[in-house]
């Protein structure tokens, strides 16, 4: 097991494929152990040279949408109105501490991603 710091992307891709290579390896052996550090040192690199910036609680709730497969259909009937659901979607109501729960609760989604202060859309 030789594992070097990953400074450059040439060694971000050669730890990406020796992870490749030991996916799905036991925990506790040389080669589990071998994979843990190195998924801890492509975190740490990726972390410090492509930040992910937290999205906004409700670019958070389409996205969560879309990759679940829900409509707004499914949200009105979560949040109690088809209107609401549109308003909240659309930024002119902001989400309210009965709401996160609902969509803490139902659809798994951390409620701390969603307290975040938000803008809402000038009134018209």
């Amino acid at each position: 097991m030789e594992i070097r710091p990953i400074r450059t992307n040439d060694d971000l891709t050669a730890a990406l494929a020796r992870i490749d290579a030991l996916w799905g390896k036991e925990p506790g052996t040389p080669e589990g152990d071998e994979l843990d550090i190195l998924v801890d040192l492509v975190e740490h690199y990726e972390g410090k040279h492509f930040p992910v910036e937290p999205m906004e609680p409700i670019d958070l709730l389409k996205a969560h949408m879309e990759t679940t497969a829900r409509t707004q259909a499914d949200l009105a009937a979560l949040l109690g109105s088809r209107p609401r659901a549109s308003e909240v979607l659309n930024r002119k109501r902001a989400l309210t501490v009965d709401m996160i729960h609902k969509l803490s609760s139902e659809w798994h989604i951390p409620a701390d991603c969603l307290v975040k202060p938000y803008h809402l859309a000038a009134a018209e």
